[in-house]
């Protein structure tokens, strides 16, 4: 185990589990990762390997035995008829027979309906009415001769939930851990390993938990397949419903009015809406009008009655194009069946979560490690909705007058979630909560920014906030930096039916930072890159300050791992780019001999300089002993130094071994890490 696996250990003994048996024991059943992580909780939730053995042992028999596969639905109700009683796994679903007057019980997998259920199962367990819910039940069968009374019986019917738990302790336990343990395990629980993601990956992630600890909260993500964006609105949560944006309906969300019965966002804490996007779709605007009330007064009619619910509403759909082509042509709602494309109903989304940030699922970024028996946390995160902790940023920061109430709202209610999440015990620096706050900020100015793209009613607003010193700080989106010179532009729909795009008026084309908007002319500069910000090359970001250098001396410590040195061959290529053919350039190397590889070390740069030779750059390399450097910077000998905090070391991880993907072809489309750099002119030229 890591040292953050024994800490996990440590402080929440028996409420977490290793989540890679999640996969050991789950087969072909098609069943929720939160049931699979309550059976593992009862007998698994240890550090001890042999009863962690013995415990996948028992859960597998527990499946075998009880779990009911649609294909061996038959054999099952026969094991109930021979032997009188049996157990089951299944998801049950409960409606009432008015003409009978009583409840009747469906289980989907096994095939049965008409099962009885008694008056105080179903007010102990409301949801059974809406969408179903998996449960441990006892059945029973006894034939009679009466054709209107069915032979099943349903003796007992355990919900796989949580039944109790302890926040103080949870609280408690907070303590001990530093806020980047505290990250990690919450992104271990969820199922991902956390040295696969950098800092803003992981709060993306747990954006995504927001809706289950804060009441009434709209949130959207829009972006390529294979980033599992409905993954946890199905898996993670016995308080979270998915269900598929097709199948819709006022009665089955909001209200039946012939029978009054309420929807599901009267039962549910989170109601998620799977494939959303799609043009073609039809869309009744019945419901996208009441969705909107909703959204904005957390209520809804049922006839001459105004009935409210806490349900936060998700929306997860797949993009067509990519960002730029989107902010060129249209804006990044441009997905979205066209009665949703409104900017009234948009208007209530608190964040928008951009999907192309986050990386398509590999099997390599599942974690191995200790997290939260899932329905432990969602449990946890259900009884965060009773707090509120949106002020907690107001003894630091303002938020600028300009921000109006709506989108302050938005803010405060995400920056409320990650609170929640990250911070239930309090004691967050003055850092941290800038951090979050920024974040909350960006989210909801990514729906406002394509609002005034869509609508001109819509003013421009300036996002900021004020710290101590009374000075504005502005907050951007990571698009806005990455493509300013059509972020900001406004759609209009001519009388002739064509849409056009144009700049908007008084609006600056994008930051300094922006390689997009950098002169021509080369000049001592200061750049600050986002993390996951794309379009970064060491041609564009370095080869106009190798230009014409003979000699170029870099200074970087860690050229060591295979990636490292794959870096550094590729900033041979910009040198090799960037000379002219009729000339040679010397390149040095400085840095530290790898403990373990070093021998494997030696020999890829024996290749790189054989290599670089034949195309006309001398390539020389050497150790430094002392172990003492840190400094990452590069010399050239016509007078540029660039200091770099991360060294080659830009670009978050990517798949290396594939050919066929462009991020492993060209730099351009990796995700970067977060890093600043400097150029500083030496004076020292040849």
């Amino acid at each position: 185990m890591t040292p953050l696996d024994q800490k996990i250990n440590t402080h929440f003994t028996g409420l977490v589990v290793r989540k890679d048996l999640v996969k050991t024991v789950k087969g072909n059943a098609i069943v929720p990762s939160y049931v699979l992580e309550y059976l593992l909780g009862q007998y698994c939730a240890t550090s001890d390997e042999p009863t962690i053995q013995t415990g996948i042992e028992t859960v597998k028999e527990i499946l075998a035995r009880h779990y009911v596969h649609r294909n061996e639905a038959g054999l099952v109700r026969s094991n109930i008829k021979e032997k009188g009683r049996y157990k089951v796994i299944d998801k049950i679903s409960v409606d009432l027979n008015d003409k009978r007057d009583v409840y009747q019980a469906q289980f989907t997998n096994l095939g049965i309906k008409e099962v009885l259920v008694d008056s105080d199962t179903v007010k102990k367990h409301p949801k059974l009415l809406v969408g179903g819910v998996w449960c441990i039940a006892d059945l029973e069968y006894e034939f009679t001769e009466d054709k209107s009374v069915s032979p099943w019986i349903l003796s007992t019917l355990k919900p796989i939930q949580l039944s109790h738990f302890d926040f103080d302790r949870y609280v408690e336990a907070r303590k001990q851990f530093t806020t980047d343990e505290w990250i990690d395990l919450v992104v271990q629980s969820i199922g991902f390993n956390p040295e696969k993601f950098g800092k803003r990956s992981k709060l993306t992630q747990l954006v995504r938990l927001i809706p289950f600890c804060e009441r009434n909260y709209n949130l959207i993500e829009l972006g390529p397949k294979g980033t599992g964006k409905s993954h946890l609105y199905s898996e993670f949560s016995p308080h979270g419903i998915l269900i598929s944006g097709g199948e819709v309906s006022v009665p089955k969300l909001f209200v039946n009015n012939s029978s009054g019965k309420v929807g599901l966002v009267g039962y549910w804490d989170c109601v998620a809406f799977d494939e959303f996007a799609g043009k073609q779709k039809r869309v009744d605007k019945a419901l996208v009008d009441i969705m909107k009330n909703y959204m904005a007064n957390k209520s809804f009619s049922r006839g001459v009655e105004t009935l409210g619910a806490e349900a936060s509403m998700v929306f997860v759909g797949n993009t067509q194009h990519t960002v730029p082509y989107m902010l060129k042509h249209a804006d990044l709602f441009c997905e979205l069946p066209d009665h949703f494309h409104d900017s009234a109903f948009l208007d209530r989304i608190h964040f928008y979560i951009p999907g192309w940030e986050v990386d398509i699922i590999r099997g390599e970024m599942f974690s191995s490690g200790y997290g939260f028996v899932v329905d432990y946390l969602a449990e946890i995160l259900r009884s965060l909705r009773n707090h509120d902790y949106s002020d907690r940023y107001k003894d630091h920061f303002i938020l600028s007058s300009d921000i109006s109430t709506r989108d302050r709202d938005g803010i405060n209610k995400t920056f409320s979630g990650l609170m929640k999440i990250l911070f239930p015990q309090g004691g967050a620096t003055k850092d941290e909560v800038e951090e979050l706050l920024r974040f909350a900020i960006e989210g909801r100015k990514r729906v406002k920014d394509q609002l005034m793209r869509m609508d001109s009613t819509y003013h421009k607003v300036s996002f900021s906030y004020q710290g101590s010193d009374g000075q504005a700080k502005p907050v951007t989106t990571l698009e806005e930096e990455e493509h300013p010179g059509c972020y900001h532009k406004t759609i209009a729909e001519g009388e002739d039916g064509i849409v056009s795009v144009a700049a908007q008026p008084d609006v600056p084309q994008g930051p300094s930072t922006s390689l997009a908007a950098a002169e021509p002319v080369l000049k001592e500069k200061h750049l600050t890159f986002q993390e996951n910000q794309k379009g970064l090359s060491f041609d564009t970001l370095l080869g106009p300050y190798l230009k014409g250098a003979t000699t170029i001396t870099i200074t970087d410590p860690y050229i060591r791992l295979f990636y490292q040195v794959r870096n550094f061959m590729e900033f041979l290529e910009t040198v090799v780019k960037h000379k002219a053919p009729d000339e040679e350039v010397s390149v040095h190397l400085v840095t530290t001999e790898d403990e373990f590889k070093g021998e494997q070390q030696k020999d890829c740069f024996e290749k790189m300089r054989e290599s670089a030779s034949s195309v006309g750059v001398n390539f020389t390399w050497e150790f430094d002993g002392t172990g003492t450097i840190h400094a990452r910077h590069i010399v050239t000998d016509h007078g540029w130094k660039i200091t770099m905090d991360r060294g080659l070391d830009l670009f978050q991880h990517y798949e290396m071994n594939d050919a066929f993907t462009f991020a492993n072809r060209l730099q351009q489309y990796r995700p970067c890490k977060a890093f600043e750099v400097t150029f500083i002119k030496t004076g020292e030229s040849d």
